[in-house]
């Protein structure tokens, strides 16, 4: 058993299966929580998650879940606290992206984006409540610099994250003195993907810090708040290598 800051802690990380979801769901393996992984398609990816972090010797389950959908959201909440006890930390990882010219955007595609990235965060919270108020635990929330800062061709997205900075804050108020929560709004993140190769090298030149970020700067933000002061709440933090300044 890996004794850290959260052995003996259960973790709940939407969209896990893969990417940055991953990362943090090992993250919080490594620092001891017993971690529970949401997916919705991609089982295969879910299983291989699980397999890693029983490695480090914790309590590892996925469970599918379409976290737009509130039968799903709730089914998906019990089973986790049944199979593990509880909730102390919910990190609400799961998210959509989407790169469109403003005049192309559908209504479809305006309104599945919000569906996924501020109404799942705002269901599993509500959730969850019930157990995390138990524990006086802790939200996080992956926001994003594009609910900081605009960016012309993701506008239906960028509204997005600004939504969920606001469900951030309002939460904090709502929640307080029970529950900490508060947002990562990660900048541009390499995660290896070669389609992206000459995109990331362009933006590296124009970040201050001279690199994208990782996975790691990520997740060791998200492990800050999952570990860190519960006193910090409300807070939107932008890591982003100085790119939003």
């Amino acid at each position: 058993m890996n004794e850290g800051p959260l052995t003996g802690k259960t973790v709940l990380v939407t969209g896990a299966a893969k990417r940055l979801g991953r990362t943090i769901a090992l993250a919080a393996a490594e620092n001891g929580a017993n971690v529970a992984i949401t997916y919705r398609e991609s089982v295969r990816d879910a299983r291989l998650v699980v397999e890693e972090l029983a490695r480090f010797g914790v309590e590892a389950l996925a469970v599918r879940c379409d976290i737009t959908d509130e039968k799903s959201v709730r089914e998906m909440v019990r089973e986790v606290a049944k199979e593990l006890g509880g909730i102390d930390v919910l990190i609400n990882n799961a998210a959509n992206y989407e790169d469109i010219e403003f005049d192309k955007i559908t209504v479809a595609e305006w309104d599945a984006i919000f569906a996924s990235n501020a109404r799942g965060p705002f269901l599993v919270s509500r959730e969850a409540l019930p157990h995390l108020r138990k524990r006086k635990g802790r939200i996080v929330i992956m926001g994003s610099l594009g609910g900081l800062r605009p960016w012309p061709t993701h506008v239906h997205y960028c509204s997005s994250k600004a939504a969920v900075h606001m469900l951030t804050k309002g939460m904090a108020k709502a929640l307080a003195p029970d529950i900490s929560v508060n947002a990562v709004a990660p900048g541009v993140i390499d995660l290896g993907e070669k389609s992206a190769a000459s995109f990331m090298k362009n933006m590296a030149k124009q970040t201050p810090m001279k690199r994208n970020g990782s996975g790691s700067d990520i997740a060791q933000a998200v492990m800050f708040f999952a570990t860190g002061p519960q006193f910090i709440t409300g807070q939107i933090l932008a890591v982003d290598g100085g790119l939003g300044l």
